[in-house]
């Protein structure tokens, strides 16, 4: 985008350039060429300000395209995130009541020992 910029300010400050240069060497009454300069001048700032704009418009749609890529790419890894976490706490869970399982079947074998003995 920078080289493009450049570019396009170069061949403006030419065009200017040779413009002037052109203007100048014509033979033209001086009233003339300056009112000749002063068209080229502003038709020169209104291609800049058009440019510009044209610019201005281009940057916001792909800051705006940039933004929306990078809000879809959070969402997903937020979307990842709680699968991986609920995933978590299912085994989380799993274990809990494996364990839990376990510790009433070693209680209860121990309580009919204890009731055996």
């Amino acid at each position: 985008m920078k080289d493009q910029t450049k570019v396009i300010a170069a061949l403006l400050v030419g065009a200017a350039a040779g413009a002037a240069i052109g203007l100048l060497l014509a033979p033209e009454s001086g009233s003339e060429l300056r009112e000749d300069i002063a068209d080229y001048v502003n038709d020169l700032i209104e291609k800049t300000k058009d440019k510009a704009q044209i610019t201005a418009d281009d940057l916001k749609e792909y800051s705006t395209s940039l933004v929306d890529k990078a809000k879809t790419k959070l969402n997903g890894v937020v979307s990842s995130a709680n699968e991986y976490k609920e995933d978590a706490e299912d085994a989380a869970s799993d274990v809990y009541g494996a364990a839990k399982s376990k510790v009433k079947g070693t209680a209860s074998e121990v309580n009919d020992s204890i009731q055996g003995a």
